[in-house]
């Protein structure tokens, strides 16, 4: 088991399903039709081309020329091809995700690994396995977008920071600004992973520190007091004294001290006062990603928008129900673990021990959802006219079925999100979740068109997190997974359907 055979499984379904799907539908489809032909581009040679439909940076173009550069040798020697140009054809760009799928299930089984040392090796890569399954991540896999990409490129940078390799971390971090602009947020994010990280290990070497002076003076202590055996009690009051002293007692209390003090302010607190004396290790370490940062801030100062085309398409809007629908689909994606009966009777447990801060930490919550749904919720012209997308018919037949049913979806919602907050708290640190949770809300909020790939990312930050035990949960996942990624690859591929108005075979996609 282990990272190879992570590898071995995905690419048992990856070739399959990548020929089936080619043998099908071997023409662009849907944003394809817009980043074949760049890439296609960039493959001639011609870098100054650009289609002003494309929203995204061309680091996907970048690592598909990467790509195809280490297929053309062979294939030339096979004299399958005369030029560089005509290996850049939809199959094979389609093949670029294909490879950073198997790479970045092998990413997640590094995190799990790293993160969860005791975890055993079958279970790691159980959950690697499964993980790769997820479906907004597992169908774009077979055609050419930038997700799949995307995400492999922010795991990476994520896993060089847990490394502590700041520099190549980084590095990745452009890499993944490059394939999507809003992964400058998850760099943030990551690098803020890595400060906490930083401090904590800092702490624990100074504890370490304090641990050994303290073992030093008892050894010192202990054969001053064999050398004196005979002194008189004088002398041993003295040396009762010495061992009382407050140097003794601050390094006893270093010993056993919690990292941080205990609540968001005072996790805080203790962050910032250990910043502060670490700020120049600090600076030495981060200063590649805030160098990042700033290029990207002047890059958005000079283009006017952070999209690069369809800039009225894609303009930022306040859409606070995005937070919303995003804790739904997380929650449903993880169901074993969120909407269980042993789940709802711990927040009804949770409820009865703290009766007055539940109540109100729900009022507040409801109220935000409330105001969210009604004042800050956006149907795109591109969701409610486009039918091959499937939050067109969730939209129609579910949160628009009736005026009403929006706000009946409010308790899910927030339910959602509690439960969410109560799985991350078990194993992360309070000032983690609060990163997480701004990180996912700089995200997805300005997005004003409801796309579930979107979620992609936050959602496997917070699965890698969570801690999940239970292999039951993990199967059931699992299987859920399955049966999600048949009904929407086989809807993909054998139920096409066809517009009046428009010439081409139309499909269902996410």
């Amino acid at each position: 088991m282990g990272r190879i055979a992570v590898a071995v499984i995905v690419i048992s379904w990856v070739i399959p399903i990548s020929i089936l799907v080619n043998r099908i539908v071997p023409e662009p489809y849907m944003d394809e039709i817009f980043h074949v032909p760049q890439a296609q581009q960039y493959c001639k040679g011609n870098f100054r081309s650009w289609d002003p439909m494309i929203t995204t940076p061309p680091g996907l173009y970048f690592l598909s020329l990467a790509y195809i550069a280490s297929l053309f040798p062979g294939m030339h020697f096979l004299q399958e091809l005369s030029s560089f140009s005509d290996i850049c054809s939809t199959l094979v760009l389609r093949t670029t995700n294909a490879l950073l799928a198997v790479i970045s299930s092998i990413l997640v089984y590094e995190i799990i690994t790293h993160l969860r040392p005791s975890l055993d090796d079958k279970k790691a890569t159980l959950c690697a396995v499964i993980l790769s399954l997820y479906p907004l991540h597992w169908f774009f896999t077979f055609l050419y977008y930038t997700d799949v990409a995307s995400l492999t490129a922010v795991l990476a940078m994520y896993l060089l920071v847990l490394k502590r390799k700041y520099l190549f971390s980084s590095l990745f971090g452009v890499l993944s600004v490059l394939i999507r602009q809003t992964n400058i947020i998850w760099m943030l994010f990551v690098a803020c992973v890595g400060v906490l990280e930083f401090i904590k290990i800092h702490q624990i070497d100074n504890v370490g520190v304090d641990d050994s002076r303290v073992s030093e003076r008892k050894g010192a202590q202990s054969a001053h007091s064999e050398g004196v055996s005979s002194a008189s009690n004088l002398r041993k009051r003295r040396f009762s004294t010495n061992m009382d002293s407050p140097n003794n007692f601050i390094s006893q209390t270093a010993v056993s001290s919690t990292p941080y003090p205990s609540g968001l302010l005072g996790e805080i607190q203790g962050i910032l006062l250990k910043s502060w004396h670490l700020k120049w290790e600090l600076l030495a370490s981060f200063s590649p990603f805030f160098m990042v940062f700033v290029a990207f801030v002047a890059f958005v100062c000079w283009n006017g928008s952070i999209v690069l085309g369809a800039k009225d398409a894609h303009a930022v809007s306040p859409h606070f129900a995005q937070l919303m629908y995003y804790s739904l689909v997380s929650a449903l994606f993880t169901f074993p673990v969120h909407f269980t009966l042993s789940q709802v009777a711990f927040r009804l447990r949770s409820f009865r021990e703290n009766r007055l801060l539940t109540l109100f930490q729900w009022f507040i919550a409801l109220n935000a959802a409330f105001l969210s749904v009604q004042f800050f919720s956006i149907a795109h012209p591109y969701l409610i006219a486009d039918n091959r997308h499937y939050p067109f018919y969730l939209w129609r037949k579910i949160i628009r079925y009736h005026w009403s049913t929006k706000y009946l979806l409010v308790p899910l919602y927030t339910y959602s999100w509690f439960s969410i907050f109560s799985g991350l708290a078990k194993s992360q640190q309070k000032v983690w979740t609060l990163a997480y949770f701004l990180a996912t809300a700089a995200t997805l909020i300005p997005a004003p068109l409801i796309e579930f790939r979107y979620y992609t990312i936050p959602f496997f930050f917070l699965i890698l997190h969570s801690h999940i035990n239970n292999n039951k949960s993990w199967l059931l996942m699992g299987t859920l997974y399955l049966v999600v990624n048949c009904f929407t690859m086989f809807m993909f591929l054998f139920r096409p359907f066809f517009w009046d108005h428009e010439a081409g075979t139309q499909r269902f996609i996410w």
